[in-house]
This record gives structure tokens, sequence and C-alpha cells, in this order.
């Protein structure tokens, strides 16, 4: 019997992905451990292994192809013995991946109910020649004039509190048309509400405004723009439109509900790094020298940012009830400081993480660092390398930025971004004197961590800075 290859679950979290390239062809033999594929998500590309013996009999989807979701079959594997040629369709327990082609990008899973409920009411349920269950063509006449008379009566209104099940793609085009999503009946399975059920809704039918709760109306009226109505701003041939690829996505949708769901407060403070700059070259000079393919090398180089994390990380254990994460039944206090560091990748950016940060040491910060960045510009990070973590820091220093505010990623529960060192005048023993200062700012989620608390947590980071020696011990 065919064994059924499946879109692999590459993370917790992860509910599709990109086939990225085939590593086999049809008629390949491959055993446990041979890579057969390479999967694409949001933030990383992953080689898929074989877990079983046999030999590929079928491909199901094509390198490419988009948004297959997880446990799709995406191929099928002959076992010993068995003819590949008589391998075919699979066993039916999975459902083949059907990628989608030419849609503007909505929820991909919900645009296939809403294809599919506008194929069965224009083709009469034909489904654009997909062979069709025999019930199906046999419903008699009696069931359809009950549908019907059903649809012509309009919808049993649905109770306060009651929820709406509706796909993603149908909601956003009732809020555009402004549609009660509750006056409309649903024809996807079980009931689901689909595009094709909105667009047959006029907003004349719905529930009117004024029976609209005030929340529903500001919501609906903070609506973003429709995509039509943003390009018709801007002279036709003036522009291009290049499409959101999943890491986009994914960071627009993390960072729209990190704002709208996590009440921020920030805090802001200088911080003199004459100490720690001096430091620093002292620290680098004496690394000793290691062999490498490219000859002899330091065996550490610390930045700036290596450093800054080492002080994060010190700073959340002395004040330990500012390392925690909100959830909605208790508070996640951490045992250890988990720092995320933000790295700008091509299209995007993701945030691998330094486990156990203040348990290393800035060499083995440094060095753990530069690997992970590297991996992060080549998408080679494994999950577990960039999901987490309990803090994060942004250094956006680099390109002369003074100031800036960081936006919280769950369950991160701070961020703490890095401005620019810089010569600025201070008042030193009540004489003015030159140093290099930075401002930092810790963006702060209120549900875990109060004012106050944000507060001492960032002076315990401002007094490790300046005293960098007490990293060292």
């Amino acid at each position: 019997m065919a064994i059924e290859i499946t879109m692999p679950a590459l993370s917790p979290t992860m509910e599709e992905g990109n086939l990225a390239s085939w590593q086999v062809k049809v008629g390949d033999k491959v055993e446990p451990g041979d890579v057969i594929a390479e999967i694409e998500t949001d933030k990383a590309t992953m080689e898929v292994e074989a877990v079983d013996e046999g030999t590929i009999a079928e491909i199901l989807v094509e390198a490419g192809t988009e948004g297959v979701k997880v446990n799709a079959v995406i191929a099928l594997l002959a076992e010993e013995g068995e003819d590949p040629a008589d391998v075919k369709g699979g066993s039916g327990k999975s459902e083949k991946a059907e990628p989608e082609k030419d849609l503007p990008d909505p929820d991909k899973a919900a645009a296939r109910d809403d294809a599919k409920v506008s194929e069965s009411s224009s083709d009469g349920g034909a489904g654009h020649g997909r062979p069709q269950p025999e019930a199906s063509s046999n419903k008699t006449d009696g069931a359809k004039t009950a549908v019907a008379d059903s649809i012509k009566a309009g919808p049993a209104p649905k109770k306060d509190g009651e929820r709406i099940f509706s796909t993603p793609l149908a909601r956003r085009v009732a809020q555009q048309k402004g549609i009660d999503l509750s006056a409309v009946t649903g024809t996807g399975p079980h009931g689901r509400i689909v595009m094709a059920d909105v667009e047959k809704s006029k907003p004349a039918e719905t529930t009117k405004a004024a029976d609209t709760p005030k929340s529903a109306q500001s919501s609906a009226s903070a609506a973003p723009m429709a995509d039509d109505a943003v390009l018709k701003l801007f002279e036709e041939g003036s522009y291009e439109l290049v499409k959101h690829d999943g890491m986009r996505k994914t960071i627009a949708k993390r960072l729209v509900q990190a704002k709208q769901t996590v009440p921020h407060f920030y805090l802001t403070r200088d911080v003199n790094i004459d100490a720690l700059l001096k430091l620093r070259s002292q620290i680098n000079k004496a690394a000793p020298m290691i062999k490498a393919e490219e000859g002899e090398k330091p065996a550490y180089k610390l930045s700036v940012n290596d450093m800054i994390i080492k002080a994060m990380a010190m700073a959340l254990q002395a004040v330990p009830d500012a390392n925690a994460s909100w959830t909605e039944e208790a508070m996640v206090k951490h045992k250890h400081a988990d720092v995320g560091v933000a790295v700008a990748i091509p299209g995007g950016l993701i945030t691998p993480i330094i486990r156990k940060a203040e348990q290393k040491t800035l060499s083995t910060i440094s060095n753990e660092m530069k690997d992970l960045a590297r991996r992060a510009r080549d998408r080679k990070l494994k999950p577990e390398e960039y999901q987490g973590g309990t803090t994060a820091v942004s250094n956006l220093g680099m390109f002369g930025i003074k100031h800036f505010s960081a936006v919280i990623n769950p369950p991160h529960g701070t961020i703490l971004a890095i401005g620019a060192g810089e010569k600025r005048p201070i008042v030193k023993d009540d004489a003015i004197a030159i140093a290099t200062v930075m401002t930092v700012t810790l963006s702060v989620d209120h549900r875990a961590v109060d004012g106050a608390l944000g507060a001492e947590l960032l002076d315990a980071f401002h007094g490790l800075v300046e005293n960098p020696m007490s990293m060292l011990v």
C-alpha cells in the first residue's frame, strides 16, 4: 500500500508553507534520512527527510507551490515490492494539496471554501468538471425547494454572543461593504459564511447601524482601505505590484496583533558607554589567535551589541519580576533570560535567540550571535532558534538612528531599542565634559510589567553598561 508523504509541521504554530524544491524525482529510491524536499516557511527554509524506505511513485505538489497546508499529501511512496506505476491518487485519508492560483492572497484555505461554493452555485454543482459524489447529483426537487425557501425567507437572527463562523475573506468583504455577518446565511462547510454568501447580501438587508453596538461601528470605521481604493490614489503605470511573501504577511499580521492587543508603554534613558567601549577594546586585543580555513583569526571579536545582550540578560536576572510573559490565566515568570536579537534579512526581519544569555560569556554570545545572524540571512535557522524568548534587543545605531521605539513581539514582555552612540556634552562633577552616549528605549507590556518595575529594569541595565566590569564577574 502506498505511503503518503505529507506536508510537515516544522513548528508548533505552522499552518502552511511553500514547497520550495524537490530533491528527488519520480522513480528515485529513498531511505530514511534522505533529503527529499525543501520547505520554505515565513522565516526559514528547511530540509525534509524521508522517514520510510521506498520509491517515489508520484509527486502531487509541484516545486514552487505556495500555501501548502500542513498534513496535505505532497507525494506518494511505493513500498518495497510495490509497482510505482500502480500507485496513483493516494489512500484518500489526506486531501491532496491544491495550491491556489492567481488569488490576491487572502487566507488560502478560506479561498478554497469560497471557490467551491462559487463553483457549485454557478455550475449547478458540477465543480468545473470534477467528478462529484453521486448523492450530490441525486438530490430531490423537494430538498431543492426547501433550501430555496429557506434562503428566500432569510436567515434567522443570531443570538447575542453567538459565534459567527466565516472565512477571513468573507469577513473582509463584509467589512468593506458594511454587511452584518450575523444576518447572513452561510452555505459553506458546516454553515460557514463564505465570500459568495456575502456577495449575495446587501447592506440594506443587514441590521441597521442604529442597532449596531458602538464598538462594532468604531471598528468598522477604523477598517483599512481596500486595495482598489489605495491603487486609485496613484496614476496607473506609476507603480508596480510586488506580491507579499509569507514572511511579509506574517510580520504584518503579528505586528498589527501586537499593537492592538499589547498595551505598550515606553521608558527612555541616556547611557554613557565610554567604559564599555574601553573594556570591549581591551577584551578584543586579548583574544587568542586560532587556526581557521582562511588562516589565523581571533577566537572572538566582541561588538557593542554583544555586550548589550549580556547586560540585558543580567538586568533581567537582577529584576526577575520583569522577566515575565502575559497569558490570560497566569503570569509566566521565566527562570532564564532568553534574549532575541532583531536581524534584518532580505524582505523582512527575524529574531534569533540567545538562550540562557545570563550564563554565557561575552565571547560565547559573540560567536553564537554571528552564527545565528549568518544562518538567519541564509534562511537556515531552525524554528527553535527563533521562536519564543523572554525579551528582545533591536539596534539601529549603525544607521545613525538616535532614538526609536520598538514593537513588542509576544510572548516577550519587553524589547529594548538601541540608538547610535555619539559624542555629546554631559555634566560631570559640575563641569561640562564630552562622553559617548547612546539613547535606549524600553518598550514594556503593561499587562506583565508595571511602570516602576520597568524603570527598575532599565536602571539595572544602565548600571551594567556604565560599569561593564560587572558583566565579567
